[in-house]
This record gives C-alpha cells, structure tokens and sequence, in this order.
C-alpha cells in the first residue's frame, strides 16, 4: 500500500498503518504500489480500476495484499489487483467450497 505521511520520528506511514495499526507486513516494503497516490486504489465510484491493476499486474506481493484485505474485510479499493466486487465474488466462490469440503468429509 502506498505510504500517505510521515510520523514522528520521521517514520513513513502507509495507508494500511494507519488504518489498522502496525502489522507484521514486511511484504508491503516489496509492493509495486510504494510510492504511488494512494487516491489512484480507491477510485470514486464507477471510475475505472484499470490503472489501479495495471500497477498490481505483476507485483510480487499480490497474494500477500490480497489475503490481507480478505482476511480485514477490506471493503474498499483495489487491494491485489481486485476491485470490491471481485474480492466478494471470491470470499462467496471461497466459503463455498470450505462448505462443499466439509459436507464431503462429513458424508465420508
């Protein structure tokens, strides 16, 4: 996630930071979003994402970025390279087959 300030101490201070605290997310440091305007991950609504992805296209700590936010309800923005709508979709397309696994194993 993009850094939005500096703290005290002259600490550079991401948006995720801010928001939920300091996290164990070293894989942040990796992002290719370091440095970008963070206004460009939360699109106002009906603005296009592509810009957004096509930053997160690639980057080596998609998965780390996307597991967070499903992990944080993230509700908003474009956190590893899917919109809102997509990480809902996924969280359903998930809880689905966690569903289907344990009614197998429970049949067994």
């Amino acid at each position: 996630m993009p850094l939005v300030g500096v703290a005290r101490g002259g600490v550079p201070v991401d948006a995720v930071s801010l928001l939920y605290g300091r996290q164990e997310r070293d894989w942040q440091t990796k992002a290719n979003c370091m440095g970008v305007d963070p206004d460009l991950f939360f699109p106002e609504r009906g603005a296009s994402t592509r810009e957004a992805k096509e930053v997160c296209r690639g980057c080596v700590v998609r998965e780390d970025c996307l597991e967070f936010a499903l992990a944080n309800g993230e509700k908003f923005g474009i956190w590893g390279g899917l919109s809102e709508r997509e990480r809902r979709r996924l969280r359903r397309a998930r809880a689905m087959a966690r569903r289907t696994a344990a009614a197998t194993a429970s049949a067994s």
